[in-house]
């Protein structure tokens, strides 16, 4: 699957990288990717915010943005798949082109502005969905023109707490102008109190166990947002965090036509910026706290060193772009070897060990 892939991929390449994706999502639907061998060991599972996963890989939110090919996605191999970000109502995103792949980094710039069909299509299907196996988060967003983005958070948990195993609040994607102001001050906290409330409340009204709640952040933080970002979701009952979401940074980029292109860029150079943020989070939020480590995900070795660095469990999407549909059970099969190779039990047991030497080197303009 790995030598097919690498044969068709530069005919990929030369598609539209929008179309390219729309490919893949019909490939997926349709059933023509096939089952892989995935690994299943009881080394690799780990317990978080309450949900038991069969192994700590998950798809990032972006990719199925309409819920369309959440199961598909775990045959892949994935521990879990996160869909949306969605919104109330559907919106177009930014004018196209949005997407840019930077091949030579092996990384994407983006500007879609969360582009979706709207939170009813994608309760519809989850709704088909409900009585199967597999955990599926939600990923939910605000209206670009919404009157009140508050309610747009509080409406897509009342939407999808009954069918998500766990909800993300995404207050960190670059394209959707002002959204990152909820990462701070009076914004983060008026955020959370109402986004708890309704989760509670809607457990309480259904009496059914609250789904675990995470949040979404930036790797591109002012010094001392750690600390109060960190401050508020402890005092406001989240149960996790994601870090972290497209930079608007340009680490360390090797000449391209489309280096300057407007947008969030993800994929391989993320990896040192998102890794450093994951840690601070970590010595900030202590031992328990779970976290859940995104950015520059391509191989096990740098899956390995987000746990390392504080993860409990990591996502990805920009490295399937380039891996291919094999990636996570290489992966996967590749922690396995590494457990073996250092005699280590479990992959819980690899966590925060290289914490401490992540914190001690910054990456360049941090």
């Amino acid at each position: 699957m790995k030598r097919l892939y690498q044969l068709v991929r530069p005919a990929i390449f030369r598609l539209d990288p929008e179309r390219a994706h729309a490919l893949s999502l019909a490939a997926l639907k349709r059933g023509f990717v096939p089952t892989m061998n995935v690994p299943v060991d009881d080394r690799l599972r780990v317990r978080v915010a309450g949900i038991a996963f069969p192994n700590p890989l998950g798809l990032a939110a972006g990719y199925d943005k309409n819920a369309e090919v959440p199961d598909a996605a775990l045959r892949l191999g994935f521990g879990f798949a996160e869909v949306g970000t969605l919104t109330p109502q559907p919106q177009e995103g930014n004018p196209k082109p949005r997407i840019f792949r930077l091949e030579h980094d092996r990384a994407i710039i983006n500007r879609l502005g969360f582009n979706n069909e709207g939170h009813a299509d994608a309760a519809e299907r989850l709704e088909a969905r409900a009585r199967k196996l597999g955990i599926i988060g939600v990923n939910v967003g605000a209206n670009k023109d919404a009157a009140d983005r508050v309610a747009d958070y509080v409406e897509g948990v009342n939407r999808f707490e009954g069918l998500a195993s766990y909800l993300t609040i995404n207050i960190s994607s670059p394209n959707t102008p002002g959204l990152r102001a909820f990462q701070s001050g009076s914004e983060l906290d008026r955020l959370l109190v109402a986004v708890v409330a309704a989760r509670d409340g809607y457990a309480a009204l259904s009496a059914t166990a609250r789904k675990p709640l995470f949040v979404k952040v930036a790797p591109d933080l002012a010094p001392g947002q750690v600390e109060e970002i960190a401050a508020a979701v402890l005092k406001r009952g989240i149960d996790g965090l994601i870090v972290s979401n497209t930079t608007l940074s340009r680490p360390g980029l090797g000449p391209d036509p489309h280096l300057h292109e407007a947008g969030g860029l993800s994929g391989r150079p993320l990896m040192a910026l998102s890794t450093y943020v994951l840690a601070q989070f970590r010595k900030a939020l202590g031992p328990e706290f779970p976290l859940i480590g995104v950015g520059g995900v391509d191989s096990a070795a740098s899956a390995l060193r987000k746990i390392e660095a504080g993860a409990d469990l990591v996502q990805l999407y920009t490295g399937l772009v380039y891996g291919g549909p094999e990636l996570p059970t290489r992966i996967l099969t590749g922690m396995l070897r590494h457990l073996e190779r250092t005699g280590t039990a479990h992959i819980a047991d690899i966590r925060d060990t290289r914490l401490d030497e992540v914190l001690a080197s910054p990456p360049p303009g941090v």
